[in-house]
């Protein structure tokens, strides 16, 4: 690996949506060994506690646990929207996602982000790719993410299959949520994710959705959001993506607490299908 493409600000995912639209065919190949970063980035206060208002955090000195996602997440679009990425990201669907919070992040912290691209590997649909992220403080690792997205249909370098299946233990009901068909745009506007499939119906049909969906990172951190004040100091928070989450619909979440962190679920509450299924652990 070379030195990391340093960047001056973070790239317009719009545009990068975009881009990747009309590069979409002809992609294959290798992962590229590029690594994007942004250093010294200065968090907007105001961005943190629109995010915090969207996702139910409270607002506090100390970072959600899972904003750093959104800072890093535009430099993770720019990897992917590139010719040099091996598959196209109009259709990736993002299956697993975890978050290490090596240590409480305060929001008056300058960070330091660096992504790149990991583990091509098949999948009995296709194929799948983890985009790791790193934000680091006075150099030391404060926060890392992995994200595993799907690819269906491609293929990919011979090798281990992927297995994305994650066990829950025994969880009860804790909290109702009725979440609204603008849900999508509203975290669109403060996370910057402005994938179509979470916008409207019109524009999730155009990717073979009948309906928006709900971005799983907002379905992730409001879920993380009802734990505040019981979660670790240390953590990590992995979870699965089930079943897209559509456009209004009323879900509940359910938890157990075990080993010193918690088992969770997401599930519709008129089909039962699970959203999303989640495991906190201490670090």
């Amino acid at each position: 690996m070379g030195a990391p493409v340093v960047l001056s600000s973070a790239p317009s995912m719009a545009k990068l949506f975009a881009q990747a639209a009309w590069s979409a065919r002809g992609r294959g190949g290798d992962l590229p060994d590029t690594h994007l970063a942004r250093v010294a980035v200065e968090v907007d206060p105001v961005q943190v506690a629109d995010y915090a208002q969207v996702c139910r955090f409270p607002l506090g000195d100390v970072l959600p646990p899972t904003f750093p996602h959104v800072l890093t997440f535009p430099l993770q679009v720019a990897l992917m929207a590139d010719k040099a990425f091996p598959l196209a990201l109009p259709g990736l669907v993002h299956v697993r996602n975890r978050v290490d919070v090596v240590r409480p992040v305060l929001a008056s912290e300058k960070l330091d982000l660096e992504v790149w691209a990991d583990d091509f590997r098949p999948h009995r649909s296709g194929a799948t790719v983890d985009l790791v992220a790193s934000v680091r403080s006075r150099g030391d690792e404060v926060w890392r993410g992995r994200s595993t997205y799907l690819s269906r249909g491609a293929t990919a370098p011979s090798g281990e299959p992927a297995d994305l299946d994650l066990t829950v233990g025994e969880v009860s009901p804790a909290a109702q949520w009725r979440v609204p068909d603008d849900a999508g745009r509203r975290y669109a506007k403060v996370s910057g994710d402005v994938n179509p499939i979470h916008l409207s119906g019109l524009t999730a049909k155009a990717f073979g959705f009948k309906r928006a969906i709900a971005h799983g990172m907002w379905v992730k951190a409001r879920a993380m959001a009802a734990l505040s004040g019981r979660l670790p100091e240390s953590f990590s928070v992995d979870v699965a993506f089930k079943k897209p989450l559509f456009l209004p619909s009323t879900v509940t979440l359910s938890t157990g607490a075990v080993d010193g962190g918690w088992d969770l679920t997401v599930r519709n509450e008129k089909s039962g299908a699970d959203h999303v299924l989640g495991l906190v652990r201490p670090l």
